[in-house]
């Protein structure tokens, strides 16, 4: 069977694709759809969140494993019937890390699987991708930090290593002071030059 899934970028306009893939093909080949679909470039770090109705996460599944044991769940393991059973059934996938792309992803239908189609196939497009990934309103650096939140804090330990940022900004503030001073001997130093050489 053929899945039918919509995915819509996250952004003010409505910007969607219907992408068609194979039941038995994986979230990683969705992940190459959508890529192709929006004209993503480069080979950046993504994940799907797999969603309940209510659009808490059931479980993220990046596109490389990132556990320390080296046996966590990637695209390339979870099948598309298993991630979308029944139509209506949502995820979120983000693309990027800096320039983070979200998109919503929700089956809409399960067809028959058309010969001679190589799946996944972007079968209809709506409005024009922008060059860059679209900016969230108002502070937007707090809401891409929300959203990759399942790439980073889950994986790393991020409150761990770097919770108790207090020593840095000391430590900082002397280096800097040091580093100002340097800089300007230098520039003293390179004026001295220019008046010897004239």
């Amino acid at each position: 069977m053929v899945y039918k899934i919509r995915v819509i970028l996250d952004a003010k306009e409505d910007i969607f694709r219907d992408i068609e893939v194979k039941g038995k093909q994986t979230l990683w080949n969705l992940h190459l759809g959508i890529k192709s679909a929006f004209s993503l470039q480069g080979d950046e770090l993504s994940a799907f969140n797999l969603l309940e109705s209510d659009g808490t996460i059931v479980k993220s599944v990046p596109l490389e494993d990132m556990s320390d044991d080296g046996d966590g769940e990637i695209m390339s393991d979870v099948y598309i019937d298993e991630a979308f059973a029944n139509v209506g059934d949502k995820a979120q996938f983000q693309y990027g890390l800096l320039d983070l792309w979200e998109f919503f992803c929700e089956l809409v239908e399960i067809i028959e699987e058309t010969k001679a189609v190589n799946y996944p196939i972007t079968v209809y497009r709506f409005g024009n991708v922008p060059l860059k990934a679209p900016s969230k309103n108002g502070s937007a650096g707090g809401s891409k930090k929300k959203s990759a939140m399942p790439l980073t804090d889950d994986e790393f330990g991020f409150e761990d290593d770097f919770g108790s940022g207090g020593n840095f900004s000391d430590e900082d503030d002397s280096f800097d002071d040091e580093e100002e001073e340097d800089y300007n001997d230098d520039v003293f130093d390179d004026e001295d030059d220019n008046d010897d050489e004239r």
